[in-house]
């Protein structure tokens, strides 16, 4: 569908407590246009726009469809949640975009910088993001987070260079057309809407096909190596012309991180590579990326309990990225016992990857399981938090059931020292678990 973006006046965002459409609304209303938003729950981005000054409503009553409404922009979750909603707002003639197809739009023309992966694409598109701003480049960027340094999840630059965190659920990446772009790795995830892991390789392959004869790939060999189809996607990338870099060469050139742990590096090497296609010297984005302190949700310091426990949040929800959020706490905090309030993050990723998730919390003394945060999706009984417990038992890692986080806290504040570390993990709203143990 064309859009001519300067013709719209007002704009209503449907979902738009996702991170990425939440950021296409701030967006939009810096350059002026009227946003007005509705979401089912209060989320933390639908608070943080009406802050902004954006009209955000909660629910999905047919008043909230308004005559003078120029696009409905809508989450892609929300065929599944609000599809009544959506009928009513379709009803209305006029234009509707899902968040990828808006992000299509509002990248087109860019020297768009893309970040893919199953896991440490947000850290690697804000390392990129802040060492673009660092050196006076001026980009635009949104990421599936927020930027700590500029407090939000969107910049606004001026120059040609847009970096964006890329999402392959529902290959929303396919509406992106990159110049550069980063793969962090690529595993099994969104087995809601994938068929398997051959169908997940067959999506990254398309995007890779997406990049034009003078673009740049980067890709972590390491990570990838195995994926036949990717592997045949990148070698017709090089005949077309296509530059294919390896992440991995650049991880000598990582200097000291404030990040800590071995995948934050990994990450960095990445934004290094970029850093390289973008002809930038190595020196000064080694010493960008020596000052970056993280993002929102990533490793994110909250602050310490009355008897001294330090808190963390993170958004780790995949088994492989719990895994890599634990080997850096279990690295920075030598000898301490580390608590783990963990939130699974919806019933189908929870079966399907069951025993890696089982696996992933070895690292960890002690992991707290909330019930299972089901999105868009609705409990079969086939799987549980309870049942996860008693696997991570079984794999040696002590692990209790907790109803409610009212429970989890109560546990906390009992048996939490002062030398502790207590970590909030999941994607879902297991953060207000830190902060009410703070408050």
């Amino acid at each position: 569908m064309q859009i001519d973006l300067q013709k719209i006046k007002k704009i209503h965002f449907i979902g738009v407590g996702g991170i990425g459409i939440s950021a296409i609304a701030r967006m939009m209303a810096i350059e002026g246009k009227i946003v007005v938003a509705n979401d089912i729950e209060e989320f933390e981005m639908v608070s943080e726009l009406r802050k902004f000054g954006v009209d955000t409503k909660i629910g999905k009553d047919e008043n909230m469809i308004e005559s003078d409404t120029d696009l409905y922009v809508y989450s892609i979750a929300w065929d599944t949640i609000g599809p009544e909603f959506l009928a009513l707002a379709r009803a209305t003639g006029k234009p509707m975009l899902t968040y990828p197809e808006m992000l299509h739009i509002v990248t087109e023309g860019k020297y768009t910088i893309a970040v893919a992966g199953t896991h440490g694409k947000t850290t690697t598109t804000a390392m990129i993001a802040e060492m673009l701003i660092d050196l006076k480049k001026d980009p635009s960027v949104i990421v599936g987070s927020v930027l700590l340094r500029e407090k939000s999840n969107v910049v606004i630059g001026k120059s040609e260079y847009f970096v964006v965190e890329a999402c392959e659920y529902r290959r929303s990446f396919l509406n992106i057309s990159p110049k550069v772009l980063v793969i962090t790795n690529i595993e099994s995830d969104h087995l809601d809407y994938y068929k398997d892991m051959k169908d997940i390789e067959h999506a990254f392959s398309e995007f890779i096909a997406k990049l034009p004869a003078d673009g740049v790939l980067i890709v972590n060999e390491e990570e990838i190596a195995e994926r036949e189809m990717v592997q045949d996607a990148i070698e017709k990338a090089q005949v077309r012309g296509v530059t294919v870099l390896n992440s991995m060469d650049m991880l000598a050139d990582v200097g000291e991180l404030r990040a800590p742990g071995e995948y934050n590096r990994k990450n960095a090497a990445s934004a290094m590579a970029v850093a390289s296609a973008l002809h930038i010297s190595t020196a000064e984005a080694a010493e960008s990326l020596s000052h970056f302190t993280g993002t929102w949700r990533r490793f994110e310091y909250k602050g310490e309990m009355q008897n001294g426990t330090k808190i963390y949040d993170d958004y780790a929800h995949h088994p492989t990225e719990i895994q890599a959020t634990l080997a850096g706490a279990k690295e920075l905090f030598v000898g301490k016992k580390i608590i783990v309030a963990f939130q699974p993050h919806l019933f189908s990723r929870t079966k399907s990857l069951f025993k890696e998730f089982s696996e992933s919390f070895k690292n960890a003394d002690v992991v707290l399981l909330l019930p299972i945060y089901k999105a868009r999706e609705e409990d079969d009984g086939t799987v549980s938090s309870h049942m996860l417990a008693q696997a991570i038992e079984k794999n040696g890692t002590k692990a209790y059931f907790m109803p409610d986080f009212d429970k989890a806290e109560a546990y906390i504040r009992e048996h939490a020292k002062t030398e502790d570390v207590v970590f909030t993990m999941g994607a879902g709203d297991v953060y207000h678990i830190g902060e009410n143990l703070l408050s």
